[in-house]
């Protein structure tokens, strides 16, 4: 009777998973999702499922392996108002850019000194805001912005932005901002001289960051930095080694913990012991927390290749897919008869810049099917519009 029970239950579901499925994302994480799903009689897709519990687990584990860590979450990977309450209320900072994300951050009275901006090149208006606002900790690079700071943020502290090898990194971060040693040292001595409080430096080994020897080149770069600054009498005690650890997306990567190890290690060995440790991780605070539910609007064979239309596209919500991010995903229908093919995902817009991915495995989609897209949490709706009149999908929490 009881299995009898079960295959009606299975036989409701709008999925039906398999082991395989699980090893792309936590356990929990999907479980959620996919009870929401079958409690829900009518989806409006596109949809991103939130499990803020997962969130909150990887807050705590980020940092946790570095000694004297202070972990500053960096709001651009998703700035969602609701997300940010609930990292509000727990031990972290925030890392901000813009007096857009200040804007938020002050709505939920999150404090000053809870905030540092490591964007190098900021507006005048963010300084001035920010400044006012009882921020701090400002990143520069350049001696453009050395003069913003002196106008804008007299006397605040700040810290050089160091270029360091990206090789590795699905989404590089190396050719925009930094510079090299020496010319940050110069940078360091001319903030000196004119009346800011140089006190560090800051780098990022590239977002998704699958290689674990760039933290290794980075630390190592940094170090010499650190020796020259301590030499040219500036008093370094902020060594800020930004975000990038990767997140699982199509394949496994290496584990928080095992990095942590390597730069904690690295640390202990090129840097004082009693100086800050900052760290600013975005994407995988909250990259594995969510997931797209998005349904099948349409699909068709072209000139021999085969094309499947979903409702969130580039333009409303992957525009990361159009940099390589590649996304995992499932698809209502596979336990159907039939082979799987290869098919070309792309959004709803009449664009055809608007393609998501190549080579999807499919079983024969049917049109009102659901896919959930894994991983998707992250750079997703802070980067979506409304193009061409679709919306950017709500968040819900589940």
């Amino acid at each position: 009777m009881d299995f009898m029970r079960q295959e009606e239950e299975n036989m409701k579901r709008k999925f039906n998973l398999s082991d395989d499925d699980y090893k792309l994302i936590e356990r929990s994480t999907l479980s959620k999702v996919i009870d929401f799903i079958d409690k829900t009689d009518v989806i409006k897709t596109p949809i991103l499922l939130f499990d803020a519990e997962k969130m909150i687990r990887n807050a705590k584990l980020i940092g946790s392996g570095i000694e004297r860590a202070q972990v500053y979450y960096a709001v651009k990977a998703n700035d969602n108002i609701d997300i940010l309450e609930k990292l509000s209320k727990i031990d972290l900072g925030f890392e901000i850019a813009s007096d857009g994300e200040l804007a938020k951050l002050e709505k939920l009275n999150v404090e000053g000194l809870r905030i540092i901006t490591s964007n190098p090149v900021k507006t005048p208006l963010f300084i001035e805001k920010a400044y006012e606002y009882g921020v701090k900790y400002f990143a520069f690079d350049s001696e453009a912005e050395i003069d913003k700071l002196v106008k804008y943020a007299p006397k605040c502290s700040v810290y050089v932005r160091l270029i360091v090898p990206n090789e590795g990194s699905e989404w590089p971060l190396s050719k925009k901002f930094g510079v090299e040693v020496d010319d940050a040292l110069s940078l360091l001595i001319k903030a000196k001289k004119a009346g800011l409080n140089p006190i560090g430096m800051t780098f990022h080994v590239g977002s998704q960051c699958t290689n674990i020897n760039n933290w290794e080149s980075a630390l190592n770069k940094a170090g010499i930095l650190w020796a020259k600054a301590v030499e040219a009498g500036i008093n370094m005690r902020c060594l800020n080694i930004g975000g990038g650890y990767p997140i699982v997306y199509t394949k496994s990567v290496v584990h928080i913990e095992n990095i942590e190890a390597r730069i904690n290690t690295l640390i202990k060995r090129l840097f004082p012991n009693d100086i800050d440790i900052y760290m600013e991780p975005g994407r995988a605070m909250v990259g594995d927390a969510g997931v797209f539910v998005t349904s099948i609007i349409g699909h068709a064979q072209r000139s021999g290749n085969a094309w499947c239309y979903i409702d969130v596209g580039v333009f409303n919500g992957l525009m990361e897919s159009v940099g390589g991010i590649k996304y995992s995903y499932i698809a209502q229908g596979h336990e159907r008869d039939g082979q799987f093919s290869s098919w070309t995902l792309t959004g709803p817009s009449c664009d055809s810049f608007d393609v998501i991915d190549k080579d999807v495995k499919l079983k024969e989609p049917q049109v009102g099917d659901l896919i959930l897209i894994l991983s998707a949490g992250a750079y997703t709706l802070p980067y979506a519009s409304e193009f061409n009149g679709f919306k950017i999908p709500q968040v819900v929490f589940v």
